[in-house]
């Protein structure tokens, strides 16, 4: 089985890592194939040019897993709808059909709930150009595979944090976190666990479904996960005030579609995955 990860940064290169222990061939596309590790075969790659390497023969899942260069829609654009069409265009050119595509998008196609529930099955509603151009990447996968052997699945990721994604550590460590006066519910899930979730999805024998929410198992009040890290940091409470909009909308995501493929997660909340990224980066901690 050759592996074809189009856009191979943190995540990618984790996936790819997992795929090669598994005894797969693994090919990479990114911009700077230099920094990736021996067991991914590297190739100079822009998802957002129509100029792409040569897909391999014997392709036989591909993830799509780009990041945009800045937060504008239009670097948005580029990256996730550019990149999905020149991926499809690519595998059409070189006479590949793969029998999954796992395209990674986000929890933010939904938008805000006012903290209620979200699932596969509720109608995406995203309020900001990020989450409707990720849905728009995803209505694309999903037309241009309709009557295709090829199965294309939507990997609707919550917030990443784990190596050196560490944004609420750094926010508690230096004293600019702030507690939100409301209950704002958040949706997270380790960088290990996402990995895990596209070597999943891509290697597991049932078909899957079209798409999937991959966050943990406990949608976390913010108040709750800041109070939490100056603890376990050893600072004082953040301050209760007026955080601003909510980072993605209020809402709590379910993984029960995810968990009922047998997928089970290393970090089933922000608890260990937490003190997992702590003791990794040497931070201090009871």
């Amino acid at each position: 089985m050759t592996v074809l990860l189009a856009g191979c940064g943190d995540l990618g290169t984790e996936a790819g890592l997992r795929f090669a222990g598994l005894g797969h061939r693994v090919v990479g596309w990114r911009r700077s194939p230099s920094k990736l590790p021996a067991a991914i075969e590297g190739a100079v790659a822009d998802l957002g040019s129509a100029d792409l390497p040569r897909v391999p023969a014997d392709t036989t899942a591909v993830v799509i897993a780009v990041a945009a260069d800045s937060p504008t829609e239009e670097a948005y654009r580029k990256a996730y709808v550019r990149g999905v069409a020149h991926v499809l265009d690519a595998l059409a050119r070189d006479a590949v059909t793969p029998e999954r595509i796992i395209y990674v998008s986000s929890t933010a196609v939904y938008g805000d709930a006012g903290g209620g529930w979200v699932d596969e099955n509720t109608a995406p509603g995203p309020a900001g150009f990020s989450g409707r151009v990720l849905l728009e990447a995803e209505e694309l996968l999903h037309s241009r595979l309709a009557g295709t052997t090829t199965a294309g699945v939507s990997l609707r990721l919550g917030g990443i944090y784990g190596p050196g994604r560490t944004r609420l550590i750094d926010q508690v460590k230096t004293g600019s976190a702030v507690i939100p006066e409301d209950v704002r519910y958040t949706n997270r899930i380790h960088r290990d666990d996402a990995a895990a979730a596209i070597v999943h999805l891509a290697t597991m024998a049932a078909v899957p479904e079209p798409a999937y929410i991959g966050v943990d198992n406990e949608p976390a009040d913010l108040g709750s996960v800041l109070r939490f890290l100056a603890v376990q940091l050893g600072q004082p409470s953040p301050a209760v005030a007026d955080a601003g909009p909510a980072r993605g909308g209020n809402k709590r995501c379910s993984n029960d579609l995810l968990r009922s493929t047998g997928f089970t997660f290393a970090f089933p909340t922000f608890r260990e995955g937490y003190r997992d990224v702590m003791a990794g980066n040497g931070v201090r901690h009871p």
